[in-house]
């Protein structure tokens, strides 16, 4: 018996089950990223997940039959290389497959745009619409890739509390310090906007073109109850040019076998170094005595007992119901209960017999325009309009969507001859003010979507085969994500690098001993990058191996 599994594995009525170093609430990526790094440090580790399969909202399943769906995420650039390679993931199964072009939009007088990674043609598509904008874009991803440098590093690192004068907190604080003033005036700036502002005005400040605009605009909001006015969505729009694909920067790819290949790759590489991983094994409660976790109780009454407990569910789930409110100081948990879950982002797969054929790039054979993501947006201002929809309560007219079809360069992820693709859209609110059933709201929605792309694929609504629609509640109830929130909570400021989740605990700590958090709802947050699994993961070592 190895010694991730030393124990036994009995259920119900109460009985324990096992003893371990660590217990990891939830089998999410990063959840498991933590669970991997520990087992390689020697300890005792064992996963424990509610659903059937894992990877929490980085997972592929067959949803039909042929065909493997990522059912939530759908593309990726963000893992973290350190992790990628500490981790042998290669070894597990993961594979890159980049995108080019990355991005296609058509727009509705029959033009279209394409964007990189090829720089040359980048320049030939932005100039059918202003050669002002195809010199500007390379001046304006320099200063994007500047500030970067800054930013990225502060990913894979335990954010400061600067209200602490300890050694270690004075000395990442001057580093820090260090690192801003070496960007310089200018630079250093653009820095600040990026973190606090809004991605429109810095769009328009750069750019005179609606077209271009817009293309990238669509980033910012991803996943944010926000437009692009608004601040905070700069942030989001950096996100997208972090990262990298293959060891190529800024490259955004599909993963070979859907988004579940990243979680089984890690979960491969956490099993091989003896962490044990165990499916529909809910966690019902975290236990706690005077002030220190025990271990974790199952819905099915099943006590699992360990000195620590890392949890990769969100702050609220965790400190909401998975831990008694009896045990949590009263400044912690009215903290928890103030942070944003609000979402308006909902997801469609579907099962296509053939391509999309775009009036503005004809052809039902694999080409250019169905390689990356095809943005349907005409205007800045239609999301300004389809997010002031949501704002009150109400399903946007007039969606934003952003379509992938990874079966283009996939040939595992659909049936021979037929197609996957997933439509992540903007907006459609999380409670709905017009008194319409949440199932037939949904489904009038996903209609209203297929519509518009019909507008400009006119073969799309007959190659449809099936489809299923998440809307932001049967998200929170599938992937256990509060209020829907994709980011495990708001991407603003206010809730970012040591105010992430609150203030005084952005150390990946709890006011509980031995209770850690290893999801994104601590720093760096959302986008499947591994970073906090992996920051979790060094700061519980730093703790010691146990009692």
């Amino acid at each position: 018996m190895t010694a991730a599994g030393a124990g036994t594995r009995s259920g119900g009525n109460g009985t324990q089950s096992g003893r371990y170093d660590i217990i990891i609430v939830g089998a999410g990526h990063n959840a498991l990223v933590t669970a991997a790094y520990l087992a390689r440090a020697g300890l005792r580790v064992v996963v424990l997940e509610r659903r059937e399969v894992i990877g929490g909202a980085c997972v592929s399943e067959e949803i039909w039959p042929g065909y493997k769906v990522s059912t939530a995420s759908y593309v990726n650039s963000l893992l973290r290389p350190e992790i990628i390679r500490e981790l042998e993931l290669a070894k597990h199964g993961f594979e890159m497959l980049p995108r080019n072009p990355s991005a296609f939009s058509p727009f509705p007088d029959g033009r279209y745009l394409m964007l990189g990674p090829d720089k040359d043609m980048t320049r030939r598509e932005i100039s059918k619409f202003s050669p002002r904008d195809a010199e500007a874009l390379p001046k304006y991803e320099a200063m994007l890739e500047r500030v970067a440098d800054f930013i990225e590093p502060t990913l894979m690192m335990t954010p400061p509390d600067p209200w602490s004068l300890t050694p270690r907190n004075l000395t990442t604080m001057a580093k820090l310090g260090w690192g801003f003033l070496k960007l310089g005036r200018k630079d250093g700036a653009a820095a600040v906007e990026i973190l606090t502002g809004a991605a429109r005005p810095i769009l328009e400040r750069w750019f005179e073109s609606e077209q271009l605009k817009v293309l990238l605009a669509t980033d910012a909001v991803i996943g944010a109850m926000a437009a692009p006015s608004m601040p905070g969505t700069a942030y989001v729009l950096f996100h997208h040019v972090m990262g990298e694909t293959n060891g190529v920067r800024g490259v955004w790819g599909y993963v070979r076998g859907g988004m579940g290949g990243i979680s089984n790759a890690i979960a491969g590489s956490a099993r091989a170094a003896g962490a044990e991983i165990r499916t529909q094994a809910e966690v019902a409660r975290i236990l706690v005595r005077n002030g220190a976790v025990e271990g974790v109780a199952l819905a099915d009454g099943t006590e699992v007992r360990a000195p620590r407990v890392a949890s990769g569910a969100d702050a609220h789930v965790t400190f909401g119901r998975l831990v008694e409110r009896r045990e949590l100081p009263d400044d912690f948990a009215a903290a928890i209960d103030a942070l944003d879950y609000r979402s308006a982002s909902l997801k469609i797969n579907v099962a296509l017999r053939e391509l999309p054929d775009f009036t503005a790039c004809p052809g039902t054979a694999p080409g250019p325009q169905h390689r990356g993501t095809i943005h349907i947006c005409p205007t800045l201002d239609y999301i300004e309009e389809a997010y002031d929809d949501a704002k009150y309560g109400r399903p946007a007219r007039n969606p934003m969507l952003e379509c992938t079809i990874p079966s283009v360069l996939d040939d595992t992820v659909a049936p021979k001859g037929q197609h996957l693709m997933s439509m992540f859209i903007q907006y459609f609110p999380y409670a709905l003010s017009t008194g319409q059933p949440m199932e037939e709201a949904k489904e009038a929605f996903a209609d209203r979507c297929f519509d518009i792309l019909t507008q400009y694929a006119p073969n799309f609504r007959r190659a449809v085969i099936g489809r299923q629609v998440l809307a932001p509640v049967d998200i929170e109830r599938r992937y256990g994500l509060t209020g829907g929130n994709i980011m495990q909570g708001a991407m603003s400021l206010s809730s970012l690098f040591f105010m992430r989740p609150i203030a005084g605990y952005a150390n990946y700590r709890s006011p509980i001993r031995g209770l850690y958090m290893c999801g994104a709802a601590t720093h760096p947050g959302g986008g499947v990058m591994g970073a906090s699994g992996h920051n979790a993961a060094r700061e519980i070592l730093r703790d010691g191996k146990g009692k």
